[in-house]
């Protein structure tokens, strides 16, 4: 029988949810023995080279490339799971949400504290560069989610709880402790 196939990828996030995939330590061994890994930054697979059944997404979209990664992961996932804050409202990304994009960028690249030597106040404007969206957008509101780990990022054990039930085709269960919030 063959082995379930898993992609991973991170948005606009800070990669704390891969950070907790790693977490599931030992039993990353008996991941590796369930699944097959395609598209992911754990096995540094670039690019999709099968359907997948199990897309992992961190992050939320706050540019054009973001966007287009995800489209990609729903095209190309059957399932697929926002994982963490980011991905599913946006999480500290999305501050900047109540900012115009314009403040946003002079902040940047030209009056920030951190900005040294740009005394011609220059902005990157390449056709290269993916495009800045106006607002930091969850997951769902782009493509079609099925499942939500909640968590800044998910225990690695609610991760590592998901993957099994869903291999198993067993129901999948988020514990009170995991979307309370006091």
């Amino acid at each position: 029988m063959s082995k379930p196939i898993i992609a991973t990828t991170s948005l606009a996030g800070c990669f704390g949810c891969h950070m907790s995939i790693l977490d599931i330590d030992d039993r990353i061994l008996e991941l590796f023995d369930l699944v097959e890994f395609n598209k992911s930054p754990i096995d540094d697979i670039k690019k999709f080279t099968k359907k997948c059944d199990i897309g992992l997404i961190e992050g939320g979209c706050c540019n054009s490339e973001n966007v287009h990664v995800l489209k990609d992961f729903r095209e190309h996932c059957k399932i697929l799971i926002s994982l963490g804050e980011c991905a599913i409202m946006g999480g500290l990304p999305a501050m900047r949400n109540g900012i115009p994009i314009r403040e946003c960028i002079e902040e940047a690249y030209l009056d920030g504290l951190t900005v040294v030597a740009n005394d011609e106040r220059i902005v990157p404007n390449d056709p290269e560069l993916p495009m800045i969206l106006d607002k930091v957008i969850p997951c769902h509101e782009i493509v079609k989610i099925d499942y939500f780990l909640p968590g800044c990022p998910p225990r690695a054990d609610l991760i590592w709880d998901a993957l099994v039930a869903l291999i198993n085709g067993d129901e999948m269960k988020l514990p009170y402790e995991v979307v309370k919030f006091d």
